[in-house]
């Protein structure tokens, strides 16, 4: 079969299924402008495309988001072109919409399947809209109008879809009914034979200092540090929590850029801004226990959840991290807040704890009963451990239900592109 892979930041949710559909004799192609060159990649030919053009000046704010996306979808429209050209045809691809891309393949390949991850539909109920009034618009009524627009990638990328595929049921229940008949949820994966728990894992923090299983380390992680995965909560509790464990290391990975949700005030970092927030409150001795490490290799990363005695975890009403489910398989303490998508892989009381995402007190409660009952943390860890083997490891579970996806996707009858 001849696969097309088609990905902003390749191989993205692609790294564990593109090297296996190309070691199964498949010819694996990938369009990115990730690289600048063409490039061999795991049995992978991953091929640049060059984003062309830019943002039209006063522009419609609500269309924006749009005009970017088909940007995206016209620059690497003229790439499978020049593949047509050059002799390749696809069987089926395979595309993360999100960015815009994968538009208008349909008309280079309308003989193609083409597979969709569909990660989120942006909803205008007040779960999605003002879930933290903090941040509430001034206009929610408004905010509808420009959050439907900002729908109008995946309405038009419903039209051609052929099969779609979302990492968990809260994701894929955000999207409507017409899209359901079509969606597969299947989770990418986690390799756990090597996310797993290591008696001997160690982390150097700031000032060259080194944790290990022996001590109090609690942490904390987001991509980047924002509202979106409770960072300001987490922030703002912070203080209380310091009081509360004098001999605890927080321990905390992310980077400043923003993710998910609006910009901070400009010339200004969210990690920054609650750090100023709370500075003031904390004494410079129960400073020196916070560590910052900004975004860290994998090896790192995994560390940090080997020694984490208890993990905090925060999310909006949103797509579920991946850093989850590899707390769970390292069998982390986990204190989560109780929202859908952690109420979808987390059980309170079982394979964690979970409170209400704006109960900064509450939070600082739970991790301090957890660092008071090794017990509890042990059970809720091991429970953790064998829920992400049984429903979310690479190998045994997803990757062949991805696997399972592509070919069924193959089979299908290719929907046209419509005028």
């Amino acid at each position: 079969m001849r696969i097309l892979l088609i990905h902003q930041n390749f191989p993205g949710q692609y790294k564990h299924l593109a090297p296996i559909l190309a070691e199964l004799g498949h010819q694996v192609v990938a369009l990115t402008p990730k690289v600048q060159k063409p490039v061999k990649w795991q049995g992978v030919n991953v091929i640049p495309y060059a984003i062309r053009g830019s943002s039209t000046a006063n522009l419609h704010p609500w269309l924006i988001d749009f005009e970017t996306k088909v940007l995206r979808g016209q620059s690497c429209y003229a790439a499978a072109r020049d593949l047509r050209k050059r002799g390749f045809t696809p069987d089926v691809i395979l595309a993360h919409h999100g960015w815009g891309e994968s538009m208008f393949l349909k008309d280079v390949w309308p003989e193609a399947r083409l597979g969709l991850y569909c990660e989120l539909y942006h909803l205008t109920t007040k779960e999605f809209t003002n879930f933290d009034p903090e941040f509430a618009k001034d206009d929610l009524e408004t905010d509808a109008l420009r959050i439907r627009m900002k729908n109008l990638n995946n309405r038009l990328h419903a039209e051609v879809m052929d099969a779609g595929i979302s990492p968990t049921a809260f994701q894929a229940s955000t999207f409507p009914d017409s899209y359901q008949s079509r969606l597969t949820v299947a989770h990418d994966g986690i390799d756990t034979a090597v996310v797993k728990p290591d008696p001997e894992a160690a982390l150097e923090i700031t000032g060259g200092k080194v944790v290990t299983r022996d001590d109090e380390v609690i942490t904390f992680i987001n991509r980047n540090l924002e509202p979106y995965r409770g960072y300001h909560i987490f922030m703002r509790a912070l203080p209380e929590l310091l009081r509360r464990r004098p001999n605890a290391q927080v321990v905390m990975i992310g980077g400043d850029e923003v993710s998910y949700g609006a910009s901070p005030p400009k010339g200004q970092t969210w990690k920054q801004l609650y750090i100023d927030e709370v500075r003031s409150k904390i004494s410079d001795a129960d400073w020196e226990r916070v560590h910052f490490l900004g975004r860290v290799p994998y090896d790192r990363f995994l560390a940090m959840m080997q020694v984490s005695r208890v993990h905090v975890y925060l999310t909006y009403p949103f797509v579920l991290s991946w850093s989850l489910l590899e707390s769970m398989a390292t069998e982390c303490a986990i204190v989560a807040s109780g929202t859908r998508p952690v109420q979808e892989v987390l059980t309170e009381g079982e394979t964690g704890r979970m409170v209400d995402f704006f109960d900064g007190p509450a939070m600082v409660e739970r991790v301090c009963e957890l660092m008071d009952d090794p017990e509890q943390r042990r059970a809720l860890g091991k429970a953790a451990r064998a829920f992400a083997v049984e429903n979310y490891d690479l190998h045994s579970r997803c990757l062949p239900k991805h696997l399972q996806w592509v070919t069924d996707l193959a089979e299908k009858t290719p929907r046209p592109p419509l005028d």
